[in-house]
């Protein structure tokens, strides 16, 4: 089963450095356990904080010899500055192409990024097959309730396998509600992997 942690430090107590060194402490544990990808999604932070916050979980990565990868989110230029080995897109048709992001780490003269995209409906699925992403994190799987109470509706485990079979060949993670207790039915349905904030930052 794949691996696929996002990052999350509004889930943290303290001020934003206690913030950033719990989000540090979590990824170092994550590259040390060889979770698959590791998407920094901090998107409210400046770009230097992200940037350094990526650079050292990079060296957690270094420093272990772990097959961790780190992708950034929606932000390939700062993926491109701190070498980080790829970029998370939205589905958003403003959002660069994977073929865009690939063009640019070429240009950078970097080894071919890791591309994830998130998707929601079938359609969207597609089209990511069609620009050769490297996986599509299919999302909400389940039921999800949000920090303002706000409940999202799940896809449920058939548009999973309806998304798995859209996807192919290329890799899908199930995204949203999904527990410890729910994964091997996101695999049953076809889903190569897991990902998600809370699962990895509370398991």
């Amino acid at each position: 089963m794949l691996r696929y942690a996002i990052t999350s430090r509004a889930l943290y107590p303290g001020d934003e450095r206690e913030k950033q060194a719990t989000l540090l402490r979590h990824a170092s544990r994550w590259t040390a356990d060889g979770i698959d990808l590791v998407q920094l999604r901090e998107k409210d932070l400046h770009a230097s904080d992200i940037a350094a916050l990526a650079l050292k979980i990079l060296q957690f990565i270094a420093q272990t010899n772990s097959p961790t990868k780190l992708l950034i989110n929606s932000r390939s230029d700062i993926a491109i500055a701190t070498r980080a080995h790829g970029v998370h897109l939205t589905s958003d048709r403003d959002e660069l192409t994977a073929t865009q992001v690939r063009s640019l780490y070429a240009s950078a003269n970097l080894p071919p990024p890791v591309i994830t995209v998130s998707c929601h409906t079938l359609d969207e699925v597609q089209r990511a097959r069609e620009d050769h992403v490297d996986a599509v994190l299919f999302a909400p799987v389940f039921e999800k309730t949000l920090t303002d109470h706000v409940t999202i509706p799940g896809r449920g485990l058939e548009q999973l396998r309806a998304a798995c079979n859209a996807a192919a060949p290329v890799t899908v993670y199930a995204l949203g509600g999904v527990t410890l207790q729910n994964a091997p039915s996101c695999l049953e349905a076809g889903a190569a992997g897991i990902a998600g904030i809370r699962l990895f930052h509370d398991s």
